[in-house]
């Protein structure tokens, strides 16, 4: 994003001119921001030729789905629903990921009768079920094993997934008795290793650490993976002062690995891809002043964007129309929801703002729409894909006839 004449644009569009037309709150997505992340992503990793797979969970719009698609993308699910959804959008099963812990009967089903590239297990119940659902269709099912490498992923605890404790893949040991189990089924075909140890990591030495525990396990196992999934979880700059990953020194930990074992990488990238391609418009409903600060009311709330309330997570606020004057008052930026929680951030020094000025909450592509809700019985916002001066609407505002 840019301003132009005190205007903020993305590509060459007025954020201000879409408040105007489409209303607010809004999500808009940069269709050139997500076509360079995508170029980016696979200039880092160029070397390995990996599998690269979307997760879906990240950003469920159909449309951005379809994009993400045209560029040679496959689909990471956690759902029957993501599945479809991956499906619909017109990637082909044969590149789609199945993970998840908590995969029903039915999703096994599904995804077998897709005939789907890969279902990822994560228990032993789950690798009897995938078993005996196989028997039953008298098919041979490709499967990978989750192994929990118990790393700590230096990012916030509660998107950190691959310590000891948390509820993701298996240890060590189990891990090497569901391989055996996998070796005496006529129906599991057993041909990759999976892991995933967290979300937004900015460091490279967690997944140096992860590879080495993979090495050691693959050591023990005594077993050829044809594919070594590594997951996502790749960070990127919602502040200044993030010090990004350094997916040169990543890119050479995985070469190094793979001078051992000669498998296919397999990345889930999520926020990576369409984190900073998303932002949210949203209009002030009222200024609330109090004694040492301002509260700033919006018209977007935690239901629109819950990162805030559910994680601290922090996304940067801009005003749309800049004015070069500065309040002397903290403003807080706060949503219509009835929770304490319902708050974006705090900002001392902010340009001097009124009633109805539009401002932009940035980097919200990822877990923003996805986690998005109808709390309060509010409607959810539209969403739209900017290309250069061109807008289009690719999920409707929600109206009170189609929740009430």
């Amino acid at each position: 994003m840019i301003y132009v004449n005190n205007k903020l644009r993305i590509e060459n569009t007025s954020l201000e001119n879409v408040a105007q037309k489409y209303g607010t709150p809004a999500y808009c997505y940069s269709y050139n921001q997500l076509k360079d992340n995508i170029s980016r992503f696979k200039r880092n990793f160029r070397s390995l030729s990996p599998i690269i797979c979307f997760a879906v969970k990240s950003n469920t719009n159909l449309s951005l789905i379809k994009e993400i698609k045209k560029f040679g993308l496959g689909a990471d699910v956690v759902s029957q629903g993501e599945l479809m959804m991956a499906i619909k959008a017109g990637i082909s099963p044969k590149k789609i990921v199945f993970s998840g812990v908590g995969k029903s009967r039915d999703e096994i089903k599904y995804a077998i009768d897709k005939k789907i590239f890969l279902i990822n297990a994560e228990s032993i119940s789950e690798i009897k079920e995938i078993d005996k659902i196989a028997k039953s269709k008298n098919k041979k099912v490709m499967i990978g094993l989750r192994l929990n490498p118990n790393t700590d992923a230096k990012t916030l605890s509660q998107i950190s997934t691959g310590k000891k404790g948390n509820k993701f893949g298996v240890n060590q040991k189990v891990f090497i008795e569901l391989v055996k189990y996998c070796k005496n089924s006529e129906n599991l075909d057993l041909q990759c290793l999976s892991v995933h140890i967290g979300s937004q990591i900015l460091s490279y030495k967690p997944y140096e650490k992860m590879l080495n525990v993979i090495d050691k396990t693959i050591s023990k196992v005594d077993y050829k993976f044809k594919f070594i999934d590594l997951g996502g979880g790749m960070g990127i700059s919602y502040t200044k002062k993030t010090k990004l990953l350094n997916y040169r020194k990543y890119n050479s930990a995985i070469k190094k690995f793979l001078k051992k074992h000669n498998s296919k990488v397999i990345f889930e990238p999520g926020r990576s891809i369409i984190g900073n391609v998303g932002t949210l418009i949203s209009k002030i409903i009222y200024i609330k002043k109090d004694e040492k600060k301002n509260f700033i009311i919006l018209d977007a709330g935690m239901n629109d964007l819950i990162r805030p309330a559910l994680y601290g997570a922090f996304h940067k606020i801009i005003p749309v129309t800049q004015n070069h004057k500065k309040m002397k008052k903290i403003s807080e930026f706060v949503g219509p929801i009835c929770e304490s929680t319902d708050k974006f951030t705090t900002i001392k020094k902010f340009q001097e703002l009124k009633e109805k000025d539009i401002v932009a909450i940035c980097d919200v592509g990822a877990y923003g729409m996805s986690l998005s809700s109808n709390y309060n019985l509010r409607p959810k916002p539209i969403e739209l894909l900017i290309r250069g001066s061109k807008i289009k609407v690719i999920r409707k505002r929600q109206r009170y006839k189609d929740i009430i």
